[in-house]
């Protein structure tokens, strides 16, 4: 039996969120129909984490895969699902997964997303791209943000910057002005956000505040998010099974 993926979402009281972790789970379970897949929410939504975990204890369930729907390795990766998981039903095997980022996955539904909000190939070179995620007080999360912006660059775009939401600086507002004093003739905003939310809605306002003239969508249940869901889950069930093998 293949282990259970159970995708560990934040929550949130925005019903945008819960919709959006939904539909990228419906299409993780039509790519790999033979992987059973649960829902989880640390806050504001139910199922619980706990609750999906003793529900599938009380079934007989022996291996699970917990993957954080977080695009950093931050406070939520490192510490508070690794609490809740502790606290699961000991007859519970289970492997905790990366966390989705970075990925070049991740920067492909980047750019798609930016060609669905009305650029094409030919506009890389003029425009600059704020990559704008939640933020974080991690300095490791910070780290990738940034290193993420300087690879994405090397594809060929004007510029891009990292920006953020909360936690640090910069905002998105300074980040399309900071583009516009580099003189890129466009500035896009790429919200590297799973789903819509408070952060998301501020990294839009700043967006129309500095009048970037591209704003993309979230990147919501894309495919490549999808498929980097199922690389994780992969990764994770594989390392489970060798070390299990080491053990016996």
């Amino acid at each position: 039996m293949k282990p259970v993926l159970l995708v560990i979402a934040h929550g949130s009281r925005d019903p945008r969120h819960a919709a959006t972790v939904h539909a990228l789970v419906r299409r993780v379970r039509a790519l790999r129909p033979g992987v059973r897949v649960e829902t989880g929410f640390l806050d504001f939504n139910i199922p619980s984490v706990q609750g999906v975990l003793e529900s599938l204890a009380a079934e007989g369930v022996r291996d699970v895969v917990a993957l954080p729907l977080l695009l950093t390795r931050a406070f939520h990766a490192k510490a508070d699902i690794p609490a809740v998981l502790r606290d699961a039903p000991p007859q519970l095997r289970i492997r905790q997964a990366e966390v989705l980022g970075p990925s070049p996955l991740l920067l492909s539904a980047l750019e798609r997303r930016l060609y669905e909000a009305g650029l094409t190939p030919a506009d890389k070179s003029s425009t600059g791209v704020v990559l704008a995620s939640a933020g974080s007080t991690d300095p490791e999360a910070i780290a990738v943000i940034a290193d993420i912006a300087r690879e994405w660059r090397h594809t060929g775009w004007c510029a891009v910057r990292p920006a953020f939401a909360s936690a640090a600086l910069p905002r998105t507002e300074d980040a399309v002005r900071e583009l516009r004093a580099l003189g890129c003739a466009r500035v896009a905003v790429a919200p590297y956000v799973l789903a819509p939310g408070f952060l998301p809605d501020r990294i839009a306002r700043g967006a129309v505040e500095a009048e970037a003239d591209v704003l993309a969508e979230v990147l919501g249940a894309a495919p490549e998010v999808a498929r980097v869901v199922l690389r994780r889950y992969e990764g994770a069930a594989r390392e489970a099974f060798a070390l299990s093998r080491v053990s016996a």
